[in-house]
């Protein structure tokens, strides 16, 4: 099964979208939803650059880059949750839940380019 990598970074920046409108009005969270949506849209504009790379050393570099904002943002997530901000809790899970597999998924793109080279 082939998995659109590009469709799930795009949907999963909605949702993150969806989880900081619905943030309390509160600096911290006001904080941490700028992050995130950040750190969330970052993933989706790097990984069309790697689409693109001029070299294997050149993706990997923007894959890694797709990967540190991933786990900035999961970090973030992370936060959110332990603090309380969210009454949608079950938003917040499967938002943690894509976050952490597609960080396994840029880990194991970035193992398997770095072998390839």
């Amino acid at each position: 099964m082939k998995y659109d990598i590009e469709k799930r970074l795009l949907d999963f920046s909605l949702k993150v979208i969806e989880i900081v409108e619905a943030l309390p009005n509160t600096k911290a969270a006001n904080y941490l939803g700028g992050q995130i949506i950040r750190s969330r849209t970052s993933p989706a504009l790097n990984y069309a650059e790697a689409q693109s790379a001029e070299s294997r050393n050149d993706f990997v570099y923007k894959m890694k880059i797709c990967l540190k904002e991933l786990r900035e943002n999961f970090a973030a997530l992370k936060i959110i949750n332990y603090k309380n901000f969210l009454k949608q809790k079950e938003l917040l899970v499967s938002a943690l839940n894509e976050n952490n597999e597609l960080i396994a998924i840029f880990v194991k793109s970035i193992l398997t380019a770095k072998k390839n080279k």
